[in-house]
C-alpha cells in the first residue's frame, strides 16, 4: 500500500508542508492524493535512490516540480536562499519537500521554520532531531546560517536607527 506514511522518514511539519526521503513513482501518487501541489527535491539526480525522470512523474501527476540539487558534503547559503525563495513563493500551497533520506530537507526546514516563519526554535529542533542528528558538516552549516541571519537582522536594525 502506498500511503504517505510508507515513504521513508515521512514527516508532516505543518498542515501545508510535509517532508520525506525519496518517494517511489507510486508513492508520488499518494502525495498527489493527499492534496500536495508542489514537490521540491533537494537531492542530487545521481543519488543512489533517485527516481529517474522524477520531474516527468511529478508533473505528469499534475503537481509542480522544483529541483534544488544540494551537494550532501557541501550545502551552501545559495542553496538555502533558493529554498527559502521557493517556500516563500508557495506559502499558499501544499508543499512536499524531499531528498534522499530527509536529512538535507529536515535541516533546511529547521532553518526555514526558525528564520522565516518565526517558529519556536526548540520545537523546530525537536522535529529535526526526530529525523536525524546532523553531523559536523551539517551542524556547522546550520550554525553559520543562523549566525548570518542574526548578523543581517542586527545590520537592518542599525540601519533603521540611523534613518
Amino acid at each position: 500500500m502506498n500511503t504517505l506514511d510508507s515513504i521513508t522518514n515521512f514527516f508532516q511539519i505543518l498542515p501545508t508542508i510535509a517532508t520525506a526521503g525519496q518517494p517511489t513513482a507510486a508513492q508520488f501518487e499518494a502525495v498527489r492524493e493527499a492534496g500536495f501541489e508542489v514537490v521540491v527535491n533537494l537531492a542530487m539526480s545521481n543519488s543512489d535512490n533517485a527516481l529517474p525522470n522524477e520531474a516527468g512523474v511529478v508533473t505528469g501527476l499534475g503537481m509542480n516540480f522544483v529541483h534544488i540539487p544540494v551537494v550532501w558534503t557541501n550545502p551552501t547559503s545559495g542553496d538555502l536562499a533558493q529554498f527559502f525563495a521557493v517556500m516563500d513563493g508557495n506559502r499558499d500551497r501544499r508543499v512536499f519537500v524531499h531528498c534522499a533520506l530527509n536529512y538535507r530537507v529536515s535541516s533546511f526546514m529547521y532553518l526555514y521554520r526558525v528564520l522565516r516563519l518565526g517558529a519556536d526554535e526548540e520545537a523546530a529542533r525537536w522535529d529535526l532531531l526526530s529525523i536525524w542528528e546532523p553531523d559536523e558538516r551539517w551542524s556547522t552549516f546550520i550554525a553559520e546560517a543562523r549566525q548570518s541571519a542574526a548578523k543581517a537582522a542586527t545590520t537592518n536594525e542599525n540601519r533603521s536607527f540611523e534613518q
